[in-house]
């Protein structure tokens, strides 16, 4: 069963051969591993193309942020299966692969997620948040419930079927991606319950207030696009949730 990661990377030049070496590392032989860069202007590509007999598939050009990026290797993707590891993040594991082939082989799913650390940009034993998912039941979304992203896996055939990343969300695509997949379509999932990505502290949807509101508001319209109801105000509540991973 052949494996598809994609990672796209903008001036990534500081992280992106961690990034790199943990998939060249994988124990899983089957893997197809394509990088999405956004035409980065910092040596990010120079990093790269020092891996380039390894890597399948290799972009660089201008795109309309992150989520069009993943569709773009999406759609180059041959794998059975696909997961997309950001330029700032690791697999926990050199046998994270092998794990999700065998719960895709043995649970007949269409798609699985697991736990994810969060450490310090500078240390990476520094570990400062643990995000601990759980299995999917209706109604948890509106609990504040999330997958961590870069633990997803998908069936190639899931996209085809239910579409890739809204490319008009800017900071909350992943979640509407994966609400549409699980709370209107009903795919057929499994939670692993180990850590299988660590990821640098960070990120657009909690830069700011600013993009905490606007993240919200996302995820409203996520809701609403999919044909969902909700409360929004619940939603609102949704950033607290969090915070019981910081112990």
């Amino acid at each position: 069963m052949k494996v598809s990661i994609i990672t796209p990377s903008f001036n990534s030049k500081d992280s992106i051969e961690d990034t790199i070496i943990s998939v060249l590392s994988q124990d899983y032989s089957d893997i197809e591993y394509i990088i999405i860069d956004g035409k980065s202007t910092d040596g990010t590509l120079d990093i790269v193309k020092k891996y380039e007999n390894k890597i399948n598939k290799l972009i660089s050009e201008p795109d309309n942020g992150i989520y069009d990026a993943m569709n773009k290797g999406i759609s180059l993707a041959t794998g059975e299966i696909i997961g997309i590891l950001n330029s700032d993040d690791l697999y926990y594991s050199e046998n994270v692969i092998s794990k999700v082939v065998d719960v895709f082989n043995k649970h007949k799913v269409d798609c699985c997620w697991g736990n994810l650390l969060y450490f310090d940009n500078k240390k990476e034993d520094k570990i400062v948040r643990r995000w601990r998912s759980s299995n999917y039941e209706k109604g948890l979304f509106e609990k504040g419930w999330q997958i961590p992203h870069p633990t997803f896996f998908v069936k190639k055939e899931i996209y085809e079927k239910y579409g890739t990343y809204n490319p008009s969300f800017k900071i909350t695509g992943d979640y509407e991606l994966i609400l549409r997949f699980l709370e209107k379509k009903k795919i057929k999932s499994f939670f692993i319950p180990e850590f299988l990505v660590k990821m640098r502290l960070g990120g657009a949807s909690n830069k700011n207030i600013f993009n905490i509101i606007r993240g919200n508001i996302e995820c409203y319209k996520a809701w609403k696009i999919n044909g969902l109801e909700t409360n929004p105000l619940k939603l609102f509540f949704k950033p607290f949730s969090k915070i019981k991973q910081y112990f």
